[in-house]
């Protein structure tokens, strides 16, 4: 029955351990990290990287790929956090313990339902519409995500206590152990593949910080890992929170009430497609670097699923992770066993061993990731941009552009996607073509070649001089093709000009769609189909 969550062969399973462990490690200050962005519990963000990663690992649709907490939905749930005083009716800087407390359960209750929503995607299909985002979408993706990785170490480089750089001492041994970090990892893969590079990085530079006691900043620092495993708690509000509220002069609204749900809902909804975007973009990646293919439907049913848990269990929610992706990948785990792993590695790492990771110097965390970003960012984008069509390079740009500056991943590939959308319309606008030949009985024949649609009507009736031509004009659209509405519309208008002028117009060599879009429009419209006698049907249908 689990027979498919684990690798078939005794050595794949190995790797997939070892890089369980390795990405393990990388998550504890990565949820940390998006947790304090989010406005919660460094825990809160630790159980959702656990319980992501967990259920989607064994649910979704693309093995190898890791899940956890994110910064793109930890960004929106900041949004939702800064609305809920406003929503209860505090003033500005009011508010107390209890105040948490009830943030965490409309946080919850905004992944719960996102994960519902996450569900119902993958039930009805949707993880194909992955296949319309173009390359370059996918090129501006994912230097964008690396560039917002790098930028997102650059914060360790500064004492967290002033915000201010690092002292010059304390700097040039950040920049040595990050630089031997990523040079264990560079040469580590030259000399053996029995052990994950990054892993080897980790543990070479731990023990160089341990033995010689060097005053650098550890993961204990950031804030302490240890804890318990979270509480079934479906999301509301408990006796406590209300009594401190009431203490406070605040009477708390109805947790599942109609208002309520509609300050949680638009959250909600955003969550699940920046989850499903990030996620499917992800699987995208994978899927070329491995060559093989992962099921975009049920990695939308697997992420919607986590997502319902982690609001259940008093979780943040959480996607897929590119960058732990590319550690996992990178180290050797291609199977469900490396997610998995992951997952019970970190869940390990908060229960019994939190002393020891918390010994784990952040330089070489932070050497982790900086690989990472050259491994993601693609180079080759660099290289091609003054050779790839223009549409196509300032698609790349302005994915990239958007990205980093909003740290939206969703909105920098809907911008993408439509770009490129414009642009491919505009092209195949500009690109119909209409030649005409007069045959000896009086008729003229009009070849159209091209894609009949909205943006391309106006091209196709500068093609018709109804005044010149003679009293009978076929339209042959063997090579064309008719699409839309508006295609049905342009071509009823040119028969009305055309009977107006007294004249008849004949349509020749309709695709079988194109004539079922015709037949079902007939209702409303007035067109003569003609058909080829050559294919031995019936001529002048509607005639």
């Amino acid at each position: 029955m689990f027979q498919h969550l684990f690798a078939k062969r005794p050595e794949n399973l190995k790797d997939d351990l070892l890089a369980g462990l390795t990405v393990a490690l990388a998550l504890v200050p990565e949820a940390v990290a998006f947790a304090f962005v989010a406005g919660v519990s460094p825990m809160v963000g630790l159980h959702a990287a656990f319980i992501v990663g967990l259920v989607a690992a064994i649910a979704g649709g693309r093995p190898g790929m890791i899940s956890g907490a994110t910064g793109a939905m930890a960004v929106v749930l900041v949004g939702l956090g800064a609305a809920i005083p406003k929503h209860l009716g505090l003033d500005e800087g009011t508010g107390g313990a209890w105040l948490n407390d009830v943030t965490l359960a409309y946080i919850c209750l905004a992944v719960l339902l996102a994960g519902g929503i996450q569900v119902l995607a993958g039930v009805l299909r949707l993880g194909k519409l992955i296949r319309i985002v173009p390359h370059s979408v996918m090129f501006g993706f994912v230097n964008g995500l690396a560039i917002i990785i790098f930028m997102a170490q650059l914060t360790q480089f500064k004492d967290p206590a002033t915000e201010t750089w690092l002292s010059t001492s304390n700097m040039v041994m950040m920049l040595a152990l990050v630089v031997g970090t990523m040079a264990t990892i560079y040469i580590v893969p030259k000399l053996t593949k029995a052990i994950p590079a990054p892993l080897a990085g980790i543990a070479a530079i731990s023990v160089i910080v341990i033995a010689f006691g060097l005053d650098t900043q550890r993961v204990g620092d950031i804030a302490k890992v240890g804890g318990s495993f979270p509480s079934f708690a479906i999301p509301g509000f408990g006796t406590d929170v209300q009594a401190s509220a009431e203490a406070a002069g605040v009477t708390l609204p109805g947790f599942w009430t109609l208002d309520t749900l509609k300050l949680v809902f638009p959250f909600a909804c955003i969550l699940a497609a920046v989850g499903l975007i990030e996620s499917l973009m992800t699987m995208s990646l994978i899927d070329e670097m491995t060559e093989t293919r992962g099921r975009g439907n049920r990695e939308c049913v697997g992420q919607g699923l986590a997502n319902v848990t982690c609001g259940v269990f008093g979780a943040m929610g959480g996607c897929a992770m590119i960058g732990q992706s590319m550690i996992n990948i990178q180290s050797g785990g291609r199977g469900r066993t490396s997610g998995i792993a992951a997952a019970l590695f970190l869940l390990a790492f908060v229960l019994f061993g939190s002393g020891l990771i918390e010994l784990i110097p952040v330089a070489a965390l932070v050497g982790v990731m900086f690989m990472v970003v050259i491994g993601t960012f693609e180079w080759s984008s660099l290289r091609i941009l003054h050779r790839v069509p223009l549409v196509d390079a300032l698609v790349i740009i302005s994915v990239t552009v958007i990205t980093v500056a909003t740290e939206n991943l969703a909105l920098a590939v809907l911008v993408g996607v439509l770009l490129a959308t414009l642009a491919f319309a505009w092209k195949q606008a500009s690109a119909i073509t209409a030649e005409h030949v007069d045959r000896e009985d009086g008729v003229r024949d009009y070849h159209l070649r091209g894609v009949l649609f909205f943006a391309s009507v106006t091209s196709f009736r500068d093609h018709f001089d109804v005044a010149k031509d003679p009293d009978e004009v076929i339209i042959d659209f063997a090579e064309a093709k008719v699409l839309d509405h508006s295609a049905i519309e342009a071509i009823n208008a040119l028969t009305e000009r055309y009977q107006k002028a007294g004249k008849k117009l004949h349509l020749r060599h309709l695709s079988d769609d194109c004539k079922r879009l015709l037949g079902r429009a007939a209702t409303f419209i007035d067109i003569n189909v003609m058909e080829d006698p050559h294919y031995k049907v019936a001529d002048d249908l509607l005639d």
